[in-house]
């Protein structure tokens, strides 16, 4: 079982799934709900991401694309797009032991920042 939320609490989660599609994305959308260079994500069936304390609020940042955060303070939390509909990712560091879900892969490479230096040996998506 994992369990996260958002940065204030108000905004609970656990996954019985096992993690799949563990990444970290360099897509321009992503850095820019996260305010962030990078966001780490893993996927779990929709099916098993239950919320137990308070509600996400929901927007769509694109057509096919539903992210999730909380109301209250902004954390992130999940992606949804209409083209995977059996997928769910969930953002990696809003877990509680992000550590128990490293990544795998890097996407969205040709889309990362120029100060932005990929040290390391995980396969890289460029799209």
């Amino acid at each position: 079982m994992l369990t996260g939320g958002c940065y204030c609490g108000s905004v609970r989660y656990e996954t019985d799934g096992v993690p799949f599609n563990p990444n970290i994305c360099h897509c321009v959308d992503c850095r820019r709900v996260s305010g962030a260079p990078v966001v780490a994500w893993f996927s779990v069936k929709p099916s098993q991401l239950r919320f137990v304390t308070g509600e996400p609020r929901y927007f769509a940042s694109s057509e096919k694309v539903q992210r999730s955060f909380c109301p209250d303070c902004g954390t992130p939390l999940t992606y949804w797009n209409k083209d995977y509909p059996d997928e769910i990712d969930i953002s990696t560091c809003s877990l509680d032991k992000p550590e128990s879900v490293p990544p795998e892969n890097q996407c969205w490479t040709t889309r990362k920042l120029p100060w932005v230096h990929i040290n390391d040996d995980l396969p890289m998506r460029p799209g």
